[in-house]
C-alpha cells in the first residue's frame, strides 16, 4: 500500500496503533492472565495448617480459579489472534445511540461511599437501609410511602440472616442491644 504524494509505505506507528486496534481484546487477556498470577501466587503462598487432613484445603479453589483464569487468557489470545472478534453490545430494552446516564452513575456512586462511611458509626441495619432505599432513589423509584420501609425490611433481614444465621458479625451500632 502506497501513499499516491510520496509513493511511501504508512508510517509503522500508524500501522502499530491499527494493529492493537483490531486486537483489542488481547487487553482482556492481559488483565485476566494477571488476575490469575496473582490468585495463583496468592493461593500457593497461603499459610495452611499441618493438621490439615484430606485432598481438598484451603488452597484448592483459589488454584482452580487460577489455574482457569489462565486457561481462559490463553484460549481467548488465540482466539482473537486467529481473527475472533468480539460481538457489539446488544440488548432488548437498552439504546445504544443514547448517552450515557451520569446523573444515576453519581448517585450510586454516593449511595455507596455514604453507606461504606455511615457503616461503622451507624451500623449495617441503619446503613444498609439507607444504602438501599438510595439505590432505589438513584433508579427511579419515587414512592417515598414505601421504599424507606422495604430499605429497612431488607436492611433488618440481610442483618439477621448474616449476623445471626451465618455466624458473619456485621457492626450493629446503636441499635446493638436491640438487636
Amino acid at each position: 500500500m502506497t501513499t499516491p504524494d510520496t509513493g511511501t509505505s504508512p508510517e509503522p506507528a500508524a500501522e502499530r496503533r491499527s494493529w492493537l486496534r483490531d486486537h483489542s481484546e488481547l487487553g482482556v487477556c492481559v488483565l485476566l492472565l494477571a488476575l490469575g498470577v496473582l490468585v495463583l501466587t496468592d493461593a500457593l503462598t497461603m499459610d495452611v495448617d499441618i493438621a490439615q487432613r484430606g485432598p481438598v484445603g484451603p488452597r484448592t479453589v483459589p488454584v482452580v480459579v487460577g489455574a482457569g483464569l489462565l486457561v481462559v487468557a490463553a484460549l481467548l489470545a488465540v482466539d482473537v489472534l486467529r481473527g475472533g472478534r468480539g460481538q457489539a453490545e446488544t440488548g432488548e430494552d437498552v439504546d445504544l445511540s443514547e448517552p450515557a446516564d451520569w446523573r444515576t452513575v453519581l448517585l450510586l456512586t454516593g449511595v455507596f461511599l455514604g453507606a461504606a462511611v455511615l457503616i461503622e458509626p451507624l451500623g449495617f441495619p441503619v446503613a444498609g437501609a439507607l444504602l438501599f432505599w438510595g439505590a432505589a432513589f438513584a433508579l427511579g423509584s419515587r414512592r417515598a410511602d414505601r421504599d424507606p420501609l422495604i430499605a429497612a425490611v431488607l436492611s433488618f433481614v440481610t442483618y439477621a440472616v448474616f449476623d445471626h444465621l451465618l455466624g458473619v458479625p456485621l457492626p450493629g451500632g446503636p441499635l446493638m442491644g436491640v438487636l
